[in-house]
């Protein structure tokens, strides 16, 4: 009690005496006084500690997940998390910034070199907190309130932001399900039920009718190349803007492994932590022309939706981005798409069902109906032993959102922690197994159809689950681990 009273007899000395303290050898803070977080929270710490095991022993299987490496959590953890810094490079709102400008000018650099950009022609705004807000964003930049956009429907492999609601079957009454679809008017295009596809005629169809102001491609859970070429003909053709999302595919561009959108896009917008590998951000590309479309961007991130960045995390993108344009990047990313390739051919030589029969990028659809498991049963049975994918619609899914009928499984975090081609095969007869033993438990337990409670119990205590996640752990656990060794 004694030193927290001095202490607090110290903050209120008069001016004359702080200024003297200030040059005294001593500091306010004692070593006791900042402690490390074992120290500080104990809780918080084993909290922490719990979470690092989990992903040591875990098979990281989703597709949006990746391990970032120590030097990007060195920079996340670092004092650039204590500045604000509103505003644009060189015009502030806060003094001090003359640091954080250069690391954000060094961000916006290397995401331009990244891409292969001429700087003179793209612009790119590295402050959204994530991809959400990056492509409200874009939407704030290019629309005005209930323009109209079309991006992929969520259950044929598109995102929640790209105007995604709900239509109640026995009324008709649409509900808004992401804040777009709020603002916005929006109408979804489809894949080809029977292809996994997307359907370019019926789309150009569509557009034609609907006439879209914003013309938005990407997805979350499309294991296809786009045709870019297509798409900014169909935008033309009415006279929308074309924005791409390529949170999914954004480190296969990069790598040159998938085809680049900038070429034909106004506006293109990112994640950055999925096959990017970085830390969990967001990016805006907008084309230079006399539109202003990167000063809207600009304006529409700051001061429309958003505070202060958060420079940490734009350190450490930049940080990751150094890797990126590295000549080792186009190796990892061959590696990833090999790994999902080899993954997707050998679950359908094991008799599976893979949506369009495999992949061109770094994910699949395993489409589980012919099985009789739903991926929901499947997601949990895999979490029970330690492989962590998610449930995910295929096409001519009826399921819906909470019971589809598949699971989406990607390959960057495994092949970051260095899985082989091979090793994807051992991973397919780990997969194979946990399927058989889900129908095994749906017998057991009676749990047919879609009843969920009594199978999750039996998860807990099955043989047979305990087994498959001590091979799961015993296979992960020494693996290369990026970043967190330290913690």
């Amino acid at each position: 009690m004694r030193r927290a009273v001095q202490s607090n007899v110290r903050r209120c000395m008069p001016a004359a005496s702080c200024a003297g303290a200030f040059n005294s050898t001593r500091s306010f803070v004692s070593a006791s006084d900042n402690p490390t977080l074992s120290d500080a929270d104990p809780e918080m710490y084993a909290l922490l500690m719990a979470e690092k095991k989990r992903q040591q022993s875990c098979l990281e299987l989703i597709a949006s997940e990746n391990f970032t490496s120590r030097a990007v959590m060195e920079t996340l953890g670092s004092c650039l998390t204590n500045k604000y810094a509103e505003g644009q490079i060189g015009h502030r709102y806060y003094g001090g910034t003359e640091i954080v400008d250069q690391v954000e000018a060094l961000c916006q650099q290397r995401a331009l070199q990244a891409y292969g950009l001429d700087p003179e022609e793209w612009h790119v705004n590295v402050q959204p907190y994530s991809g959400s807000p990056a492509n409200f964003a874009a939407y704030t930049a290019l629309l005005e309130p209930h323009d109209r956009m079309m991006g992929l429907d969520l259950p044929s492999g598109g995102h929640l932001t790209h105007g995604f609601f709900t239509v109640n079957p026995k009324t008709g009454v649409k509900k808004a399900i992401s804040a777009s679809a709020v603002y916005f008017d929006s109408q979804p295009y489809k894949v080809d039920p029977k292809t996994g596809v997307v359907d370019y005629d019926q789309l150009a169809e569509q557009a034609a009718e609907y006439k879209p102001n914003l013309l938005i491609y990407g997805g979350s859970a499309y294991p296809h190349e786009w045709d870019h070429a297509r798409f900014r003909e169909i935008a033309d053709s009415v006279g929308a803007y074309l924005m791409m999302d390529m949170a999914h595919i954004s480190g296969l561009v990069a790598a040159g492994e998938q085809d680049s959108p900038f070429g034909l896009c106004d506006v293109v917008t990112s994640t950055t932590h999925k096959t990017l590998r970085g830390p969990r951000s967001g990016l805006i590309f907008a084309r230079k022309d006399e539109r202003g479309l990167h000063d809207k961007c600009d304006f529409a991130t700051f001061p429309m939706l958003q505070g202060g960045p958060h420079e940490h995390q734009i350190g450490a993108l930049a940080v990751q981005l150094k890797e990126v344009c590295s000549p080792e990047w186009k190796g990892y990313i061959q590696d990833v798409r090999k790994n999902a390739s080899t993954l997707a051919d050998s679950l359908v030589e094991s008799g599976y069902t893979v949506s369009s029969g495999g992949t061109t990028n770094h994910l699949l659809l395993w489409d589980l109906r012919p099985t009789g498991v739903t991926g929901n049963q499947m997601e949990k049975i895999c979490d029970a032993v330690q492989i962590t994918l998610n449930k995910n619609t295929v096409p001519g899914d009826e399921g819906g959102a909470l019971n589809p009928g598949g699971v989406r499984i990607g390959t960057c975090a495994m092949t970051t922690r260095g899985l082989t081609s091979d090793d994807f095969k051992k991973v397919c007869d780990l997969l194979h197994r946990t399927v058989q033993a889900a129908q095994r438990i749906k017998i057991e337990t009676g749990c047919e159809g879609k009843k969920i409670k009594a199978y999750t119990k039996a998860l807990a205590t099955d043989a047979g689950v305990e087994a498959l996640r001590q091979e799961v752990s015993d296979m992960c656990t020494p693996l290369f681990m990026p970043g967190i060794h330290d913690l």
